[in-house]
């Protein structure tokens, strides 16, 4: 298993009950980190192409940020760098997949840090079908490491709600 930079690794995984049946999607996060819960409506008979696209990196590659994966799909143990910016100005941002899930009504993944990330935690994306809405719900804690999320501090937050809000506004997008 990688080297997370948290000990929380799979926090955010969906918790079941002892049949197997999703008792939450949505867990609660541990304390001490800033809390990011997420969600966009999708719209109706989208959730194969949305678990695809999250699945396999689409999503956040449609979202601007460059992915570079040691596997074209999300499973646990993936090794996954997220850039986000431009030019000099791009963070690199190291993750492994903590927990990936591809099931009819539930697709989806979450990532760790790694070190060289900028901030640590854990991040999860997920797609879910309720009768006949779908949801991409994006679930995260985190603290900033470096130096520069520190001094960004409620900026940070923000441009993490911000980057929520533009994978689902880039999934929507795909799924049209």
């Amino acid at each position: 298993m990688p080297s997370f930079t948290y000990p929380q690794a799979g926090a955010t995984a969906v918790l079941r009950d002892q049949a197997g049946s999703v008792r939450q999607a949505v867990p609660p996060l541990p304390a001490g980190y800033r809390h990011l819960r997420s969600r966009t409506r999708l719209r109706p008979g989208s959730f194969p192409a949305a678990a695809e696209a999250v699945l396999t990196w689409r999503m956040h590659r449609a979202a601007g940020a460059r992915v570079t994966a040691s596997a074209p799909r999300a499973e646990a143990g993936v090794l996954v760098t997220v850039g986000l910016g431009v030019g000099p100005l791009r963070i690199a941002a190291p993750c492994a997949v903590v927990w990936a899930v591809d099931e009819p009504d539930l697709a989806g993944f979450a990532y760790g840090t790694l070190p060289g990330h900028p901030a640590s935690g854990e991040e999860a994306f997920l797609v879910h079908r309720d009768g006949d809405r779908v949801w991409l719900s994006v679930v995260a804690f985190s603290r900033p490491v470096a130096p520069i999320m520190r001094l960004a501090g409620p900026l940070g937050a923000l441009a993490q709600r911000a980057y929520a809000h533009r994978l689902g506004t880039a999934l929507r997008r795909l799924t049209r």
